[in-house]
């Protein structure tokens, strides 16, 4: 056989091999999409300067979409001013989004803001693109140490500004059987 014959046959059976791979994948069983999600960071925008960042990475898997308390995951928040401020991390307990909204709440595991660990916050973010909005539960008591009682997936109206440039959240709508 010619060079150029064999490299033609050569070059059609790699195609059809590639061809019937990729069909043997595209027929397999689609991944089922997490039932919602919240993730991402962002920093609030405070004209005093303060330093107030939020990062989340809360999912609710699909096996568990009829249950927003089966959520899993970690967010962080932390707040500094004039080299004084405090920071914690929580552990996920309920997830609710709808739209581009989302209300995730959790217990806070590790904090270094007296009275802070083992108290439930809640957080909502508005996912707005590069104008994103948030608001939290301690909005009205000023603390997140002073939010006892505080139900799961409870928090306030996303009524503060992110600061620009930094708001980069993602919220995958949860779509519950009716």
């Amino acid at each position: 056989m010619k060079r150029r014959t064999k490299i033609v046959v050569l070059g059609s059976a790699l195609l059809l091999t590639a061809g019937a791979a990729s069909a043997a994948t595209a027929s397999g069983t689609p991944r089922q999409r997490e039932a919602a999600a919240l993730t991402g960071t962002a920093k609030l925008y405070r004209s005093a300067g303060d330093d107030i960042t939020f990062t989340f990475d809360a999912h609710l898997a699909a096996a568990d979409g009829a249950d927003p308390t089966k959520a899993t995951g970690t967010f962080t928040f932390s707040h500094y001013r004039d080299g004084s401020g405090a920071r914690a991390e929580v552990e996920v307990d309920c997830l609710v989004t709808g739209g581009r909204v989302a209300v995730v709440s959790g217990v806070v595991t590790e904090s270094d803001l007296p009275g802070a660990e083992g108290k439930r916050v809640g957080v909502t973010v508005h996912d707005l693109g590069r104008h994103d909005r948030l608001g939290y539960s301690w909005a009205a008591t000023g603390s997140p140490a002073e939010t006892d009682g505080l139900p799961k997936c409870v928090s306030s109206a996303p009524f503060e500004k992110v600061r620009k440039g930094t708001g980069d959240f993602t919220v995958v709508p949860w779509r519950p059987a009716l």
